[in-house]
């Protein structure tokens, strides 16, 4: 870990930061969250004060109040937990999922792999959008709706590069020696070749989840996710019918947030892919 944080660019550097510094803020909001629902207590993000309605940034308010008096900055942060609730998530069920299924259409090829290939055509011919939404909807409103929603459906892309990559390693020569020892194809698979391409495993998170979080965004911005608590797409729902009347703090902190996040994600993705694909490295 220390050689890799070596490795990385300035840019790199700095957007691993300020993602570390987005985890700290989300933990931050887990414990308060936790703390209010445990103590059954209206949380301070979700208090309504009409006495306190948009008020524009100050040193009270650093990113001022909404439309019912809520600071922004406090639901923000609830924002960002909510938004590393949704990426780890649904990476924890489309990256296993589309690791086992490429290394499986990869190594034994044939049959197998044409219901690997069948499968990820079927799914990826699916509005992907309209797909999660269905999902949502028969699961029912909520982040359970939005992990399965996500998760189920952009394990395509993992599955696709997996595949590929345990294709050009199938016939190496170590490959080729574990079969002549005669050791089983699942510890081929998961002691041989799940090792050699584990460095996709890790780019794939940096790329999918940023992604996520903006799909969630938008499934909220629509009305259809979490419920009830202050996801990055109500707030920003809430803000846009704030506009004209110029409560612009809102939107522009929200949008900033996202922004950024997204931002120093697709930064440690590019900068992961050339410290950590051989087929760069050997090329340089």
């Amino acid at each position: 870990m220390r050689s890799l944080w070596h490795k990385l660019s300035v840019g790199g550097k700095l957007a691993l930061i300020i993602i570390v510094s987005y985890f700290a803020v989300a933990l931050w909001g887990e414990v308060s969250y936790r703390i209010a629902k445990a103590n059954d207590v209206t949380p301070s993000y979700n208090q309504v004060r009409d006495d306190l309605r948009y008020l524009p940034p100050s040193l009270e308010h650093p990113m001022g109040t909404d439309n019912l008096g809520r600071d922004v900055s406090k639901r923000l942060v609830q924002g960002a937990r909510i938004a590393f609730h949704v990426g780890i998530m649904t990476s924890l069920i489309a990256i296993p999922l589309g690791v086992l299924l490429g290394l499986l259409g990869g190594y034994f090829g044939g049959k197998t792999d044409s219901v690997v290939v069948w499968l990820c055509a079927s799914i990826a011919s699916m509005p992907g959008l309209l797909f999660i939404l269905a999902i949502s909807m028969v699961v029912g409103q909520g982040l359970l709706g939005i992990y399965l929603g996500i998760g189920l459906t952009t394990w395509v892309g993992v599955c696709r590069t997996i595949r590929a990559e345990v294709m050009k390693h199938r016939n190496r020569a170590y490959i080729q020696a574990a079969r002549v020892l005669g050791y089983s194809h699942f510890r081929i698979m998961f002691r041989h070749l799940l090792p050699n391409v584990s460095h996709i495993i890790l780019i794939q998170f940096s790329i999918r989840f940023p992604s996520a979080v903006a799909t969630e965004v938008f499934i909220s911005f629509l009305g259809i996710g979490v419920q009830g608590e202050p996801s990055w797409g109500i707030m920003i729902n809430n803000a846009r019918l704030r506009l004209w009347q110029g409560v612009w703090w809102e939107m522009t902190f929200v949008s900033l947030a996202i922004f950024l996040l997204v931002l120093s994600f697709n930064k440690l993705a590019d900068d992961l892919r050339d410290i950590l694909d051989p087929a760069l490295r050997s090329g340089k």
